[in-house]
C-alpha cells in the first residue's frame, strides 16, 4: 500500500511535510499549488514553495516530494511543469480539485471539470513536456456540481496519458462535508485501468479501510485526517497505535521551532493553532489548549504556553 500526503493549501507547507514525513508512513509529498497564468515562472518560485528541490527533492526524511501546478492554459501549464522537474521535482501533479472560489472564479481547479476537453487538452499538452520517465499525475474531484460528468473526466485524464489519478470523493458543492462517497470512485475504476488513489474523509483505520473496500483501491490519499492523528499513516499500515497526547505535545513543541526559526515565522500563531482545530477532531486535550493560547498574538507566549503545557504531565 502507498500512502500520499496530500496538497493542502496554507496548511501543508514544506515546515509541515518534513514533521509528518518524519514522524512516517508517507510514500510521496504533493505540494500546495503554483499558480500558473500566462508565464513561465522563476526557480524562485519553485523553491519558496518546494525548498526539497534544493536537497534532491526530498524531505529530510528522505520522502520524495511532487510539484503540482493549477491553471487553464495547457501550453503555459506544459512549459512550467518541464521547469519543474528539470529542477528536481518527482513528476507534476495537475490539480483539478481546488473548490475554493477565489480559485474556481479565475478558471482555475475543480471548476474545470465542467471542460472534460480542457482536462485532456492540459494533460496532454503537460504529458508531452515532461520526460517519459516522470509521472504526470492529476487529482480531481467527483465533480462540480454533481457527479454526471465524474466517469467521462477520469476517462479523458487517461486517454491524454496521465500515469495516475488521485480522486477526492467529493463534489466542488460538497465541499469538505460528510460522508465522501468512496463507491463513485470504485464505479470510475471499473470504467478505467488508470492507477487510482483514493482520498477524502479518512480520519482513522476504520475508515481508511472502509474506503478501500468501496473505492477498490489499494492506495490513499490523506490531508486533514493526517493532520488530526500524526501517525495515521504508520497506523493505516499497521506500524504503528496511534500517538499518545503526550507525543502529539512534543510534536507541537518541535513544530514550534521549526515554524519560529524558519522564514514563515510571522504565521506562526494562526498556523499553531489551526493546527490545534485539527487535531481536536483526535484529541479532546487539543481544544482546551487552543483555548488557552486562543487569545496569544506573539510566538514566544504561545511556545511558552505549550512548554508549560507539556510539563504538566
Amino acid at each position: 500500500m502507498a500512502i500520499i500526503l496530500a496538497p493542502m493549501e496554507g496548511v501543508v507547507d514544506y515546515l509541515m511535510r518534513d514533521m509528518l514525513t518524519q514522524v512516517g508512513g508517507f510514500d510521496l509529498c504533493v505540494t500546495e499549488f503554483v499558480r500558473v497564468v500566462d508565464q513561465l515562472l522563476p526557480n524562485r518560485v519553485y523553491h519558496r514553495l518546494c525548498p526539497e528541490l534544493q536537497q534532491q527533492g526530498k524531505t529530510t526524511a528522505g520522502i520524495p516530494v511532487r510539484v503540482q501546478l493549477l491553471g487553464q492554459d495547457p501550453d503555459w501549464l506544459a512549459e512550467n511543469a518541464y521547469r519543474a522537474v528539470s529542477l528536481g521535482s518527482y513528476g507534476i501533479d495537475l490539480n483539478f480539485g481546488c473548490p475554493a472560489k477565489t480559485v474556481n472564479n479565475s478558471k482555475g481547479g475543480a471548476v474545470l471539470l465542467q471542460e472534460t476537453q480542457r482536462l485532456y487538452d492540459i494533460v496532454s499538452a503537460v504529458r508531452q513536456a515532461v520526460p517519459a520517465d516522470q509521472v504526470v499525475s492529476a487529482k480531481i474531484r467527483l465533480g462540480f456540481e454533481d457527479k454526471s460528468k465524474a466517469i467521462e473526466n477520469a476517462q479523458a485524464i487517461e486517454a491524454a496519458g496521465a500515469n495516475l489519478l488521485v480522486i477526492h470523493a467529493r463534489t466542488k458543492v460538497e465541499g469538505y462535508k460528510p460522508p465522501a462517497y468512496w463507491e463513485w470512485i470504485g464505479k470510475i475504476r471499473q470504467q478505467t485501468t488508470i492507477p487510482i488513489i483514493a482520498n477524502g474523509e479518512i480520519w482513522s483505520l476504520a475508515d481508511a479501510e472502509q474506503c478501500r473496500s468501496q473505492s477498490q483501491c489499494q492506495d490513499l490519499m490523506l490531508g486533514r485526517g493526517a493532520l488530526a492523528l500524526p501517525n495515521l499513516a504508520q497506523v493505516i499500515k499497521g506500524h504503528q497505535q496511534p500517538m499518545s497526547w503526550q507525543q502529539v505535545k512534543q510534536l507541537l513543541i518541535d513544530y514550534s521551532g521549526y515554524e519560529i526559526f524558519g522564514d514563515k515565522g510571522r504565521y506562526y500563531p494562526n498556523r499553531i493553532k489551526q493546527w490545534l482545530k485539527y487535531l481536536s477532531h483526535q484529541y479532546s486535550q487539543a481544544e482546551q489548549l487552543f483555548d488557552s493560547i486562543r487569545t496569544l498574538r506573539q510566538s514566544d507566549q504561545i511556545v511558552r504556553q505549550l512548554e508549560q503545557s507539556n510539563n504538566q504531565d
